[in-house]
């Protein structure tokens, strides 16, 4: 037969009727009970000690704080609403300050149930009314607890989903770019004059960045603008691109269309790298203005732009293309010193010749 205890009002404030019960929850928890009345403290403990869970105790708001501040891995928490030397209110507030996920159950003898409502505002997980029995405590407290851990398991999935969904996208966006990248190396190779120009560009971009500066993610945007920054010649005429002579005017307009289509291309999956577009989109601009698709000037130019300017410049010099034989490295640097300042950035082309000081490397084999 359950035995019961009973305390009365002269002992504790509003009785608590003690059934002892054979259920556990199992995990050794521990729960921290913050009541000035020792009688009852010392009932609630051996409450929940016969319920599986260790004990913690606390005579006061002060007295509590104190132990929540050593120890911050406490996950459940009865207090009572009135405390000696601190309200309870004050209390709730400042333990989930420290302990943000521990479970608060409040004890309340208060008929006015607005003091409950605003112990739940606060952040308890429930309330009590005294007298309470042994059985409804220790189903407050299974509760308590559960919820407490649904909550950090949804925090946990939430925040695992999260990161999953960010790497599932930088996954399908990945793929989306080696798919580009095959596609130009596939164009690329189909004319001998230009294979392997997307990845010099590349790998001449790279290095002449670095003498800029660039580290990180800024040289890794670099770097795939100079892989991507000709996906707009796949609308470009084949005729036109080996064209061995002089391209007309109309001709010329169609070829510099590649910057602006380029861009569209890319934008719908590169949205969230505007240094890649800004890459293919102008990197035939001019520093005197002269360039395209819309005619800036100077610094109006991205710098990176301004850098793949110079080096797509110079491979496509150093390279025999069908209506040219190739330069000497020697020549094409001559050449890009030569219109520093009004074609090309010349803070960038001494920056390549810092990067390339050895012209008896170039151009680079791949």
């Amino acid at each position: 037969m359950a035995r019961t205890v009973r305390l009365k009002r002269g002992v504790c404030p509003g009785y608590l009727r003690v059934v002892t019960s054979p259920q556990s929850v199992g995990a050794a928890v521990h729960c921290l009970i913050v009541v000035g009345d020792d009688g009852l403290r010392r009932v609630l403990a051996r409450l929940i000690e016969m319920h599986g869970l260790g004990s913690l105790q606390a005579p006061s708001g002060d007295a509590a704080l104190a132990i929540l501040r050593e120890r911050r891995d406490i996950p459940l928490c009865i207090s009572d609403i009135h405390l000696p030397g601190m309200d309870g209110i004050v209390f709730l507030r400042e333990a989930l300050g420290l302990c943000p996920d521990m479970a608060v159950l409040m004890l309340t003898g208060d008929s006015n149930v607005s003091r409950a409502v605003e112990c739940l505002r606060v952040g308890a997980l429930d309330y009590l009314n005294k007298p309470a029995t042994s059985e409804e405590i220790l189903a407050r407290v299974d509760k308590a607890l559960e919820k407490r851990e649904l909550v950090l398991r949804n925090r946990f999935y939430q925040s695992n989903l999260e990161t999953r969904v960010r790497e599932l996208d930088r996954l399908n966006r990945q793929s989306l770019i080696n798919g580009v990248q095959t596609l130009v190396h596939a164009l690329e190779a189909k004319d001998a004059y230009t294979s392997g120009h997307s990845a010099r560009v590349s790998r001449y971009a790279v290095k002449t960045a670095v003498q800029l500066g660039y580290t990180g993610d800024r040289l890794e945007h670099i770097r795939l603008g100079g892989e991507l920054h000709d996906i707009g010649k796949i609308g470009t005429r084949e005729s036109v691109l080996n064209k061995a002579g002089p391209l007309s005017p109309e001709e010329f307009d169609h070829v510099k269309g590649h910057a602006a289509l380029g861009e569209r291309i890319l934008a719908p999956f590169l949205s969230d790298s505007p240094t890649v577009l800004g890459i293919v989109r102008s990197h035939h601009e001019r520093m005197d203005g002269h360039g395209f698709p819309d005619n800036l000037t100077g610094d109006t130019i991205p710098v990176e732009a301004r850098i793949v300017a110079v080096v797509d410049a110079f491979d496509a010099m150093t390279t025999s293309r069908a209506y040219r034989p190739s330069r000497t490295p020697v020549g094409a640097v001559e050449e890009l010193q030569r219109h520093a300042g009004g074609h090309f950035d010349a803070t960038v082309v001494d920056a390549f010749t810092r990067a390339f000081s050895d012209l008896t490397v170039l151009p680079l084999s791949l």
